[in-house]
């Protein structure tokens, strides 16, 4: 059996610049983690100590979101690899205090610029999803589906005979199969059993040539263009497109289903949680007081009449 120890270290050694980052976090843990903490330990037991500092389970919680994606291994094998990452940290931090690195001006700006990051996460995650109402997310979706266009959808059938690209010959000989297809069918033999046959459509094949429901934008013009034009149960002449000659069968037409509220579920509450967000931002925006001690350049005539394009 491998040693988890030994199979988390590559891993490990591969997280270590997220663990510098986590240093930040693990220095408000080493403060936080010397106070009497007795009330709490009941839910959130001490898993490990390092020189006396306790790590608690919460604080793996926060180690395996910082570690990012671990390698495979079992719970007790990753609950190991966690405490000694968070044991890492610790003892990492000890080391830059004893360096007395936490005096330094740099860090303290960054030590602040952290702060304020996590809190302006933890509150815009906050007003998301208060947002994010089943009420307030119903609404999004029955406005946007009331503006939803209607747009018809054709269900059909086909058979195609394909072409090599540039040649006449292979081209006429596969219109002449695909002219004796269709003569087949005016004779009344089964669309669906002759496509299992001759169709050269790998998809198709098995399926009677059935391509399900599709709306005009979904085929290429030559072939939309012909399906969008017939009537229910009726069977096109030879229709010419890139991929060879093709026989086209109508079996229904409908006005396309709009999205139902679970299939669009996720794209809703990602909006209704952004733009809850850019409200709440504006909002502060416009009530505060921004002075900017230095100029800022207005643009140019031709800058406001040319969108800038982005580079490639």
């Amino acid at each position: 059996m491998t040693n988890p120890n030994s199979a988390g270290a590559p891993a490990l050694a591969s997280a270590l610049p997220r663990l510098a980052g986590l240093i930040i976090g693990a220095l408000a843990l080493t403060v936080a983690s010397t106070a009497p903490l007795m009330a709490q330990d009941a839910k959130d037991p001490v898993v490990a100590t390092v020189n006396g500092t306790p790590i608690h389970q919460s604080d793996l919680a926060v180690a395996e979101e910082e570690a990012g994606q671990l390698p495979p291994m079992s719970e007790d094998a990753k609950k190991d690899y966690l405490v000694q990452f968070m044991a890492d940290a610790i003892l990492i931090t000890k080391a830059a205090e004893d360096k007395k690195l936490n005096n330094d001006e740099a860090f303290k700006r960054k030590l602040e610029f952290a702060r304020k990051k996590l809190l302006m996460e933890a509150l815009l995650a906050q007003i998301a999803k208060d947002a994010s109402t089943d009420a307030a997310m119903h609404k999004v979706y029955d406005d946007a589906v009331a503006k939803l266009p209607a747009e018809e959808e054709v269900k059909a059938s086909h058979i195609l005979i394909r072409v090599p690209a540039g040649d006449d010959k292979a081209n006429a000989a596969a219109e002449d199969k695909i002219k004796a297809v269709i003569a087949r069918l005016n004779k009344g033999e089964d669309f669906a059993k002759v496509a299992d046959e001759v169709t050269e459509d790998p998809s198709g094949k098995g399926k009677g040539g059935d391509l399900g429901y599709f709306t005009k934008d979904q085929m290429v013009p030559e072939f939309a263009n012909v399906a969008f034009s017939l009537d229910k149960g009726k069977i096109s002449g030879p229709v010419k497109t890139q991929f060879g000659w093709h026989v086209i069968k109508v079996t229904d037409k409908r006005e396309k289903p709009k999205p139902t509220f679970e299939q669009v579920k996720p794209q809703v509450e990602q909006f209704v949680a952004r733009k809850a967000q850019a409200d709440f931002v504006t909002k502060l925006r416009a009530d505060a007081k921004i002075v900017k001690n230095y100029k800022v350049e207005e643009p140019k005539a031709d800058d406001k009449a040319t969108p800038a394009t982005p580079k490639q």
